[in-house]
């Protein structure tokens, strides 16, 4: 069991700077996170492709998930219904990927938020993650010991997220093992 942090930002820039915060700090890739509309409502056409083991996004948010996808060992791309078109990146995506291929619902909620869920968090906090994302905020997660995890809500606490939350005793997921990557 580890503990984790959900901070949710309002921009890009936001989920940007906490991804640099930590992982400048010593927080591994592997244990870090990104969730987040990838293209605004308003864009037309979203595209994205596979270069060896990067992938390349099209639209406004382009550079933005295109340069974190190479930070990360891999990510997923998928779309939530009343949510829209949502990029995935992290130990988080395994868990997503894990829980559609194995058809997992739980009432009403989306397959990331099942996903979320399934970690052990509780399901108000999921459905207000989910929420978050509706209204095109990003959600930056992390998970450790519980020292970690309190480091880094001091370190993401600086950046004024619109909301930052520990949980304790969440489930500790694989990690590396069944990561996914961009030409998978």
């Amino acid at each position: 069991m580890d503990d984790a942090i959900v901070a949710v930002f309002a921009d890009h820039q936001g989920a940007e700077d906490a991804v640099k915060k930590l992982t400048a700090a010593g927080f591994e890739m592997k244990n870090l996170s990104v969730v987040g509309k990838g293209y605004h409502t308003e864009e037309k056409v979203v595209g994205f492709y596979s270069v060896g083991d990067r992938i390349k996004f099209w639209g406004g948010r382009g550079a933005f998930w295109g340069g974190l996808w190479g930070l990360f060992f891999g990510g997923l791309f998928m779309t939530i219904p009343l949510v829209g078109h949502v990029v995935v990146l992290g130990y988080l995506a395994a868990t997503v990927l894990s829980g559609v291929e194995s058809a997992v619902v739980v009432g009403g909620m989306s397959a990331l938020g099942a996903a979320i869920y399934s970690m052990g968090m509780p399901k108000d906090s999921v459905i207000q993650y989910e929420t978050a994302l509706k209204a095109d905020n990003f959600l930056v997660m992390a998970r450790g010991p519980t020292q970690e995890i309190a480091r880094a809500k001091t370190l993401l606490g600086t950046l004024k997220p619109a909301r930052l939350d520990v949980h304790t005793g969440v489930k500790a997921a694989d990690t590396a093992d069944h990561l996914i990557h961009a030409g998978a």
